[in-house]
């Protein structure tokens, strides 16, 4: 016998499916385990089934907007886009100012993002790390705030004092009253609360760093994670913000958002689905890339603190 016949002699021969190592048919818990070994794999089918259902919405406003209404409306519907996007897109920015809409609903977004932001931070520092009297009830005051719906009730005194500021159709009676909310507040109380410590602050004030000083060095790079979340909330709500533009804009179409542009391509007796839909296609690709960046932003500071070196 040569070494290799030695070799193959001593390895054991591999078990074969449904028998035990000795050759006899499996039974009891190892061969349920074999049976239901394809329930793990349940959770992929899930994920996929649940990334299919969220992607389809915004895959039929594809197919909607690159086909014809007549196309659109046949039954069965058509459920593969058609050649007719460019056309439907160039007629909806033909229509109304689409581009400088656009370019509204960005500049309002962007900046009531890092206002929101930055003065949810600053007072979330010192509602959850300052001592001052009264502290408690201006933070019973700010949840409370939450509570009310502000948008509704306070419409008609806020379109008042907008008036008064001689901003009625202008993007500021837009941006200014979205600069700071009570959500933004709380929800960066609870996140410096919780990660921010009181040691960090105490190390930064023996190195001398100055209460600004330390919410720029300490607090900021603490919180990435939660400010991600509140800014990626408040540039979706911004954006997609619709009854307060339409108040206070008024006539004023060189002031509109993107929302309003796109009401003005409903007719009053008919309306041109595929042309709404291309203009809707086209406002949604802002949000995508802006939720892509936050989120990466969201989870780089989540993980950063979970790497050892």
């Amino acid at each position: 016998m040569t070494n290799v016949d030695a070799v193959q002699a001593q390895t054991p021969a591999a078990p074969t499916p449904g028998l035990d190592p000795d050759g006899k048919p499996a039974t009891g818990f190892r061969a349920n385990k074999r049976k239901f070994a394809w329930v793990d794999n349940w959770h992929y089918v899930v994920l996929v089934i649940a990334v299919a259902v969220s992607i389809f919405p915004f895959y039929w406003i594809f197919v909607v907007a690159s086909n014809t209404s007549a196309v659109t409306s046949q039954v069965p519907p058509r459920i593969v886009p058609g050649p007719n996007f460019i056309v439907n897109a160039t007629e909806a920015i033909s229509r109304v100012p689409f581009v400088s809409a656009l370019v509204n609903s960005f500049v309002v977004a962007t900046v009531t993002t890092i206002s929101s932001v930055f003065f949810g931070t600053l007072a979330g520092f010192a509602f959850a790390k300052m001592r001052f009297p009264g502290r408690n009830v201006l933070m019973t005051f700010v949840i409370a705030t939450m509570l009310i719906p502000l948008q509704q009730l306070g419409l008609i005194p806020l379109y008042m004092l907008m008036d008064r500021f001689g901003w009625v159709g202008s993007l500021r009676a837009v941006i200014v009253p979205a600069m700071v909310t009570g959500f933004g507040v709380f929800w960066m109380r609870q996140v410096i609360a919780t990660s921010v410590h009181d040691e960090l602050l105490e190390a930064g004030r023996v190195d001398g760093c100055t209460m600004f000083g330390l919410f720029r060095h300490v607090v900021i790079p603490s919180v990435r994670s939660g400010a991600a979340v509140l800014g990626m909330f408040t540039f979706l709500f911004a954006w997609n913000d619709f009854l307060w533009p339409l108040v206070v804009l008024g006539g004023n179409q060189s002031s509109h958002t993107i929302q309003l542009a796109l009401r003005q391509m409903n007719q009053t007796y008919y309306a041109e689905h595929s042309m709404v839909l291309a203009g809707t296609f086209m406002s949604l690709i802002p949000l995508l890339i802006v939720f892509v960046v936050f989120s990466r932003q969201m989870i780089a500071g989540l993980t950063e603190g979970a790497v050892k070196g």
